[in-house]
């Protein structure tokens, strides 16, 4: 039997960090663009240049490892695991696809995430809620038109990040695990230093350039999507059902086709622009639970 959501009304500092998460990350495919090092070296530089600051902040809120029940431990080596699994896809798929593509289909994770809060959780949505649901996938439906034309061209970088939204989305599921009880910035960071284990091999396995020769874009996207960025979201996960988080991904592919307009030419229909308005309107409602 399903039950009501059980979830205290989050405060307005734990939402501010959900919607500033996703707006940060959302930037994340703009960024690797624009870098020069192969695409899973670029995620490498992502997290090793972010995770000793997590690390630093993590000390200062009272993380300390010796602490960390082995349960939780293992929990986080497997949550870094699947991470890392979604950056090498998600970052391959970003130069195969539009950015607004590799980001929706990288997001499947929202639709994931609401089926898992209703039947696995057993989170049932309140009415606001249920509109938002039906205006955020709406929105994203509107978005992905155009993404579904049966293109050769998208098709590979579609499929990959795709794949990279599964393997996000059991990610995230493990991670809110962790955050019942550990901290988040220390949470995040030891996360994302098994998730570097991973991408450096990986890289020099797929024969990639290491080391960029023009380092903003990679400082940039280690310090606003993964500091920042997942930092706030990690930070958000215990305060919101997972429905919520999942409405909240959906507001990352409106963000991302927006930037591939504005720094790449990828032209957006009136379509386009009106899923990403809807995809706002649900985040909007879903402050009503």
């Amino acid at each position: 039997m399903l039950q009501k959501n059980i979830y205290s009304k989050p405060s307005a500092l734990a939402f501010f960090a959900l919607i500033a998460g996703n707006v940060a990350i959302a930037f994340g495919p703009l960024l690797v663009r624009y870098a020069d090092s192969g695409p899973i070296a670029t995620g490498f530089w992502r997290l090793v240049l972010a995770t000793p600051f997590l690390l630093l902040v993590a000390h200062r809120f009272g993380f300390r490892l010796p602490q960390v029940k082995p349960q939780t431990l293992t929990l986080v080596i497997i949550a870094g695991l699947f991470f890392g699994a979604d950056i090498i896809a998600w970052h391959i798929g970003i130069f195969q696809t539009k950015l607004g593509n590799a980001t929706l289909f990288a997001n499947c994770a929202s639709l994931l995430l609401v089926i898992y809060g209703v039947f696995v959780a057993r989170k049932l949505p309140g009415k606001w809620q249920m509109l938002a649901v039906v205006l955020a996938f709406v929105g994203a439906g509107l978005l992905m038109s155009q993404s579904l034309e049966l293109s050769p061209k998208n098709f590979a970088g579609d499929l990959l990040s795709l794949g990279a939204g599964l393997a996000y989305t059991v990610y995230l599921v493990l991670m809110m695990k962790v955050r019942e009880s550990t901290e988040s910035w220390g949470a995040l960071g030891l996360a994302s230093a098994v998730a570097s284990l991973v991408l450096l091999p990986a890289a020099l396995i797929a024969g990639e350039q290491i080391i960029p020769s023009v380092w903003w874009p990679v400082l940039l996207l280690a310090f606003s999507s993964q500091f920042f960025g997942q930092g706030c979201l990690t930070y958000a996960l215990p305060h919101f059902s997972p429905l919520v988080i999942g409405l909240a991904l959906l507001l990352q592919p409106a963000l991302s086709a927006a930037a591939g307009w504005i720094a790449f030419g990828e032209i957006l229909s009136a379509l386009d622009i009106f899923g990403g308005f809807m995809v706002m309107a649900a985040l909007v409602l879903v402050r009503k639970q």
